[in-house]
């Protein structure tokens, strides 16, 4: 079973424009999150989805497999659909362009598990909550499992509901990191699906999933990436690489 590494790149960004070439310690952010994918040892090659000629440009000047997709793709996985509708690749593993520093490890995790589990058409990782904030801070997006590890729902509040008020024990709850490995064949039927009503009061597109009866198989991990959402998250990123305290 081979898998393929998508990374949806899309140069309109509302808190900072133009990030995926915004320079981090002297290359492009773009430049990094591609570098570390190349490293999976379970992706057999690695494209960049552009929405913009400059940026496809950009990356081709790096040495990276690009293509031009259309701008107007309402998420990054109808991007990476397009990206792959003739690509060989069984499994298709969708990569954030804002985490430069994302773990391969981790990307491979999640094609694994599809490759151990064929009643799946989704895997994404999830991570114990460590703090309170965490907990109730709506952008951060929770999630129930089963036994199986497989995603009951996905929520923007605190699940499960602590009855007897707020938990003391925040480590039994988990959250959810936005990157999937989905099945080439059921990403391109997902894509075709409008928005679910669940979809569109929580914001949140992996409950189309849930809500056709489709499972998503829970990745459990330590990791989580630093993403770059703001100038600030910039300074942050090059500290990390120069090894300073942030």
């Amino acid at each position: 079973m081979k898998a393929i590494g998508v990374i949806p790149a899309r140069w309109a960004s509302t808190r900072l424009p133009g990030k995926v070439l915004v320079d981090i310690a002297g290359k492009p952010m773009l430049q990094r999150v591609w570098q570390r994918a190349l490293q999976c040892k379970r992706l057999t090659r690695v494209l960049i989805a552009c929405d913009e000629p400059h940026v496809l440009q950009a990356a081709r000047e790096f040495g990276a497999e690009a293509v031009l997709t259309r701008k107007d793709h309402p998420s990054g996985s109808d991007r990476v659909a397009e990206a792959v509708c003739n690509a060989d690749e069984d499994i298709v593993v969708n990569i954030q362009s804002d985490e430069p520093f994302i773990d391969p490890v981790l990307i491979d995790s999640l094609v694994q598990a599809l490759e151990q589990d064929p009643s799946a058409m989704v895997s994404t990782p999830v991570k114990r909550i460590s703090s309170r904030e965490d907990f109730l801070n709506p952008n951060v997006v929770k999630v129930v499992v089963d036994c199986k590890w497989r995603a009951l729902y996905f929520s923007r509040s605190p699940i499960p509901f602590h009855r007897d008020g707020e938990p003391s024990d925040y480590s039994r709850y988990f959250r959810h990191l936005g990157l999937y490995a989905y099945r080439k064949n059921f990403l391109f039927e997902y894509c075709r699906w409008p928005k679910s009503f669940l979809e569109q009061e929580e914001s949140l597109e992996q409950l189309r999933v849930i809500e056709a009866g489709q499972r998503i198989l829970c990745v459990p991990t330590e990791t989580v990436a630093l993403g770059v959402d703001t100038k600030e998250d910039v300074e942050k990123a090059v500290c990390f690489l120069q090894g300073k305290d942030q």
